[in-house]
């Protein structure tokens, strides 16, 4: 059994279940790609790349406004597997978004075709899918609640709990920049509200770093 095959075991749970001829398949056509820090990866129809299984990396799904404010809709992690990649298989989405490398990134591929059709073969894999894009319509409502009602400053404090907890790490190397965009807000409103929080004594900033020293208080404000 090839490693690729072990590896794909990890990211379909039916695996056994499916036929040899589609075990077969997949670990023959599913290549390991490497994706660098910071590359962007679009979704439209005629750049569709296919099924992305992330062995190990980070990935942030956003969409732009045509001002160019960038909203984050969610974030992809090892052994997740980012559908809107092979979004041309998907013929009833009608919107685009990109994938952002946050950290450097190890996937294996499956061609569009290929998935596409192995979900009509095989109900494991279609209802499988369907799973998955009903977990992120989830995560896409869930922010689209966030925005629509929580105050700034509770959405601020929520960003910077959740890096911290990804990060496993109090003190997070991220930018008043990367934040905003990370909001879809105005790098000055970040800065003012960041002042606030040290003012108040709940963090502490530097250059290039910002130090979470009271997460009880800004746990209440993310919940607030």
């Amino acid at each position: 059994m090839s490693q690729t095959t072990f590896a794909l075991r990890d990211f379909f749970p039916f695996w056994d279940q499916l036929e040899p001829a589609q075990r077969e398949e997949l670990s023959e056509h599913c290549q390991l790609r490497h994706f660098p820090k910071g590359e962007r990866i679009q979704t439209e129809q005629k750049q569709c790349m296919g099924l992305l299984l992330i062995q190990r990396g980070q990935i942030r799904a956003l969409i732009v406004s045509e001002a160019g404010r960038e909203i984050t809709l969610y974030r992809l992690y090892e052994l997740d597997i980012c559908l809107f990649s092979a979004s041309c298989m998907m013929r009833n989405i009608q919107f685009d978004i990109q994938m952002e490398i946050e950290e450097e990134t190890h996937a294996f591929v499956v061609p569009p075709l290929l998935y596409d059709k192995l979900c009509r073969q095989s109900a494991l894999m279609a209802n499988y899918t369907n799973e998955l894009l009903g977990s992120r319509f989830s995560n896409v409502m869930w922010t689209l609640e966030q925005i629509l009602f929580k105050s700034m400053d509770s959405r601020l404090a929520r960003s910077l709990l959740d890096r911290a907890l990804g990060d496993n790490t109090t003190k997070l190397h991220i930018t008043h920049e990367w934040l905003a965009r990370d909001l879809g807000s105005a790098r000055e409103v970040v800065t003012r509200l960041l002042k606030y929080f040290r003012d108040e004594g709940w963090i502490a900033l530097s250059r290039g770093c910002i130090e979470l020293l009271d997460e009880k208080k800004l746990r209440e404000v993310a919940d607030g």
